[in-house]
């Protein structure tokens, strides 16, 4: 019987949670370096290809020959500008999260694949192994309603700004203890939300339509902060 949520509903101009592991539950995020080759990855998939200034340099006689090669690297690579909208992000010791729009009906599959692949070579790469990196295929459910949407992003940031081993739901909620003072401890798309930081490739506009910008009490950063059971998602988390 396939694994829940492996086989796929696929519409176009519609929303996913997209979730996968390392495979054996493996670590897939060791340094730094490897979240930052991960989020590179994202960046050049989802910025428009810049064809003209690429073949440029490949026209040139006077630009070396390995710049022309990494030129001609990137101008066969894959895009997905006006294809995927990458609405929320978080990564994880052994696993990672998305929330994606997709245009197409096969969108994500495209992306997702070319992904795994670009990832998966260069983690083999680095760490001298080889085989798959990624628990069989990539999971993913679509999202039906503003409240799944909403608490999704929520799901999403709220697994990077926990801190597992002192993290108490029961404690939390009965302390009303605050989430403020918790830092980020993986990297995700909460700083984006939050406004500290500003990245071309991460849509957070959607969410961010239903909160207050003015009042605190209505902002994204207390709905994250606010100590609530998110069973009502439990059929989209994919975990």
């Amino acid at each position: 019987m396939p694994a829940k949520n492996s086989l796929k509903q696929y519409v176009e101009n519609s929303y996913y949670h997209i979730y996968n592991r390392g495979v054996e539950k493996r670590l897939i995020f060791l340094d730094e370096q490897d979240h930052g080759i991960f989020l590179s990855y994202l960046k050049e998939y989802l910025l428009p290809k810049n064809i003209n200034f690429l073949q440029s340099i490949i026209a040139s006689p006077t630009t070396p020959s390995k710049e022309k090669s990494r030129a001609l690297k990137r101008l066969r690579l894959n895009n997905f500008h006006g294809e995927i909208t990458l609405i929320a992000y978080s990564l994880m010791p052994n696993h990672f999260h998305f929330l994606i729009k997709q245009k197409s009906a096969l969108s994500i599959d495209k992306f997702m694949n070319s992904l795994a692949t670009r990832y998966t070579m260069y983690f083999n790469r680095k760490y001298k192994r080889v085989g798959a990196l990624f628990q069989a295929v990539y999971k993913a459910v679509i999202v039906e309603t503003d409240i799944q949407l909403l608490y999704l992003t929520k799901y999403l940031h709220r697994q990077a700004l926990r801190k597992p081993r002192y993290f108490s739901a029961k404690k939390s909620a009965s302390k009303g203890e605050a989430l403020r003072s918790w830092k980020v401890v993986q990297p995700c798309s909460y700083p984006e939300y939050l406004g500290q930081r500003k990245t071309e490739w991460v849509k957070p506009d959607e969410v961010l339509y239903f909160f207050s910008r003015e009042n605190p009490l209505l902002s994204y950063r207390a709905f994250i902060e606010e100590f609530e059971d998110l069973s009502m998602i439990q059929n989209i988390t994919l975990e």
